[in-house]
């Protein structure tokens, strides 16, 4: 049985193979790759050694094809991803800047990737210790926003910690629903997990430290993980700020998806026991790997990689 869930979009993705072509322009793509913030996030998981399932949907084609043969070939239990004959996968392109900035056309509207609905009980996941929610995932359709909202109730009802990271995408943000979808979700979990600007815009509050105050009103809240990219990530609890961890430089190739490995590996080490900062070195280290090759989940990680990376000099 999965101890740690996910649900949300399962897509592939079909990349611009260097930096700054646009999408707008007749060129070259690479893909398809499996992809998904939620694909990525549970793919690391099972890597990592920690039983993890999905709760979502693709096509009965080749593109859904390409995602639950990676999922399944990484341990994932794909039981729960419905394989829908009534559209296509859902597909997202995206294109690089020199500056790290992203791009992206999403084509997930009336496709099997937001068509899954809350199940109607938890059987064969009684087990579950974490379910992890995406803001992406929210926002991908109102409609799939609410059942993930659904299922995330069933799951803390049933003793399951909620991890929530905001992945806020502005192409998704297109409804004045979706902002409080994401509110819904951060007043219930347990462990948040955003950026800097989405923590500022989900407590509230312009000065950092206030805003980690104030998202700790939630007083179901036990761990902020503040991620920030090149700068690292600091974990705080309620008693204030437990410790900052840096990056393991590598040569980056493709940044899509390293926060998703970072969360994935973050909670996987919660799972299995670790301390906080053993936890955050699992994170930083999965991040890097993920980063490290082209594709949002081609990056070489196991817990074996995983520990070589760790001992490595942080940045």
């Amino acid at each position: 049985m999965p101890k740690i869930m996910t649900m949300g979009e399962l897509l592939c993705e079909i990349m611009r193979p260097c930096e700054g072509m646009e999408l707008y322009e007749t060129g070259d793509f690479k893909g398809p790759f499996p992809s998904g913030a939620p694909g990525i996030f549970i793919s690391t998981a099972a890597r990592l050694g920690c039983s993890s399932g999905i709760i979502a949907g693709v096509g009965k084609d080749d593109f859904g094809k390409n995602i639950t043969d990676r999922l399944a070939g990484d341990g994932v239990d794909c039981r729960w991803i419905c394989k829908s004959d009534k559209g296509s996968t859902g597909v997202a392109f995206v294109t690089y800047y020199a500056n790290g900035d992203r791009k992206f056309i999403f084509h997930m509207d009336h496709t099997p990737a937001v068509e899954p609905k809350a199940p109607k009980s938890l059987d064969g996941m009684e087990d579950t210790e974490y379910f992890h929610v995406m803001g992406c995932s929210l926002t991908a359709s109102m409609e799939f926003g609410r059942e993930i909202l659904k299922t995330m109730d069933l799951f803390e009802k049933k003793g399951a910690k909620i991890s929530f990271d905001p992945n806020v995408r502005l192409e998704l943000m297109r409804d004045p629903e979706a902002f409080h979808m994401m509110q819904e979700a951060f007043r219930h979990c347990h462990v948040f997990m955003p950026g800097v600007q989405e923590l500022k815009m989900l407590a509230g509050r312009e000065d950092i430290e206030e805003a980690v105050e104030a998202a700790f009103e939630n007083k179901d809240l036990e761990i902020l993980v503040l991620k920030n990219g090149s700068k690292g990530s600091k974990i705080y609890t309620e008693k204030g700020l437990a410790l900052e961890m840096g990056i393991y430089p590598v040569k980056q190739l493709d940044a899509t998806g390293a926060g998703d490995s970072f969360d994935a590996a973050f909670i996987c080490g919660l799972a299995q026991g670790k301390s906080l900062e053993e936890a955050a070195r699992m994170g930083a280290a999965a991040g890097a790997l993920n980063a490290a090759a082209f594709g949002p989940m081609e990056g070489d990680i196991s817990p074996e990689t995983v520990e070589k990376m760790i001992h490595t000099n942080i940045k």
